[in-house]
């Protein structure tokens, strides 16, 4: 029988899973998109002050200068989370990024000593008023979030693993950056070092055992924690705590000091960190929190870009599917409205993005609507189920109304397929990394749907290899894997042996 720290076996796929990704969010593709902008506008705001229309060559020195700007600023790491870096350092990067890329065309464009397509006035101009366009920019982006913040809007709840010199400076650092939208819930540690009692009159904060800290990861009391072990502690314990912490929804980092040893100091303040390639990862990338580094280990690999390109499929495919299945869907809620008392749409409970409850539809297929307390799986000749709902059931053409849901934003077109919170309660007790499921919304088909691991599951076995293909496609999601599942789906019918 498979157990809580028995993850892995279930986490043992993760072959393409060792690859560093960078740091990728929502904002850092809104911030590559503005700084397109600005610099394209600045050049607009310098032609007009100076009455000169924008030539093909203006246009075609833009786009020289654009793109030596981004690979500059990817060096730079411009795009990270504002979470992490102060707006001094960035402004700092920023210009670093913009005089070196724009040096060598403004260098060419004062060679070539062309007045007419390359006006003196203008391109000064340009040089001196893009960047302030883009730390304007920044500025404000980066007070609207401050402001949200301080309203106790956009905040996570950071727990942190260690109480050594480590865990001090993150706590210190993100108490003294409140824009970073972090609320900290306090340091937690087994065995209590000198540097913790030197530094907690100075940055008071809560702290407890690991144990604790786990207990309050499963109960959903923490969005984030960084595992900043002392050394000599991080190989007897991190190991342990991260397959813990693998029965939780939070997103977990491994921190990596790499600051200059104290020579005043036996022990030294460099991290011993655990080596990262022995270690099953659920999705990695590598982030930086105030010049340390940090890599994740359970973390959701819709970032930025993939994050808009997932719910972009889900609303296409959601409302195609919901356009061509209009009229079968009628037919079907009037076959269930004429089989007996009961709603047309069975509405229960599951588990979502992050382990949060949302409302699933179906058309009903029982005598029965249980959503609460134990719920029984239905079985082959189950008695509850009515005559329609049997056929339904066999052809899953009873999940149809979820594409509601997956336009709707609760749920997603391809994921892990959603089971009731009874039975989550259930699995989480018997199944190493269950609850890892929830880093990604559930989904109409999934990955394991298409190996044949759908409905009844009569054995720990059979759920256990459901959650192993479940977290195999989070570790190597793709836009293409996706549409792999959709036609496999397709092509292979909705019928199933398994499905009562």
């Amino acid at each position: 029988m498979l157990t809580s720290d028995d993850t892995t076996g279930i986490l043992e796929r993760s072959s393409r899973s060792k690859r560093l990704r960078p740091e990728r969010n929502a904002l850092s593709d809104i911030n590559r998109f503005a700084d397109g902008a600005l610099i394209c506008a600045g050049l607009w705001i310098a032609c007009i002050l100076t009455a000169t229309p924008i030539t093909p060559s203006l246009a075609g020195a833009a786009a020289i200068l654009l793109a030596l700007y981004y690979a500059l600023a990817i060096i730079k790491n411009l795009y990270r989370s504002w979470r992490t870096h102060s707006v001094g350092r960035e402004a700092w990067s920023l210009l670093e990024a913009w005089f070196s890329a724009a040096t060598l065309p403004l260098i060419a464009v004062y060679t070539i000593q062309d007045t007419g397509r390359y006006p003196p006035e203008t391109i000064l101009l340009w040089f001196l008023g893009a960047p302030m366009l883009l730390i304007a920019w920044r500025t404000m982006a980066r007070q609207a979030f401050r402001w949200s913040r301080a309203r106790g809007h956009n905040l996570r709840n950071l727990a942190i693993a260690g109480s050594g010199d480590l865990a001090q400076h993150l706590a210190r650092t993100v108490k003294e950056n409140p824009w970073m939208g972090f609320r900290i819930i306090g340091l937690f540690d087994d065995i209590s070092t000198p540097e913790a009692g030197r530094n907690r009159s100075a940055h008071p904060v809560n702290r407890g055992s690991l144990s604790d800290l786990t207990k309050l990861t499963r109960n959903g009391e923490v969005n984030v924690v960084y595992i900043a072990l002392p050394p000599g502690e991080a190989e007897r314990n991190t190991d342990s705590l991260i397959r813990r912490l693998s029965d939780s929804t939070a997103s977990v980092y491994l921190v990596q000091d790499r600051r200059t040893r104290d020579p005043d100091n036996e022990r030294g303040s460099l991290q011993v960190a655990p080596d990262l390639w022995r270690i099953d990862i659920l999705h990695r990338r590598i982030i930086d929190i105030a010049g340390i580094k940090a890599v994740s280990i359970y973390e959701t690999p819709f970032h930025g870009t993939e994050g808009w390109i997932k719910r972009i499929e889900d609303v296409v495919v959601s409302s195609i599917a919901l356009l061509l299945l209009a009229v079968p869907m009628a037919a079907i809620a009037l076959g269930v409205k004429l089989s007996g008392p009961g709603p047309v749409i069975f509405k229960q409970r599951r588990y979502g993005l992050d382990g949060r409850k949302i409302i699933v539809w179906k058309f009903r297929t029982m005598t029965v609507c249980e959503d609460d307390g134990t719920i029984v799986q239905a079985k082959k000749n189950d008695a509850r189920v009515t005559p329609i709902g049997g056929f339904l059931r066999r052809t899953s053409l009873d999940e149809l109304p979820q594409f509601v849901n997956a336009l709707l934003g609760s749920m997603s077109v391809v994921g892990p397929r959603p089971h009731a919170v009874s039975h989550n309660e259930q699995y989480r007790e018997l199944i190493g990394g269950y609850m890892l499921r929830h880093k990604v919304k559930p989904g109409i088909t999934g990955w394991a749907q298409v190996h044949g691991f759908r409905g009844e599951t009569d054995s720990i076995e059979k759920m256990g290899r459901r959650v192993d293909f479940d977290l195999d496609y989070i570790r190597n999601w793709s836009i293409w894997l996706d549409i792999q599942i959709i036609l496999m789906t397709v092509y292979n019918g909705f019928v199933h042996r398994n499905a009562y």
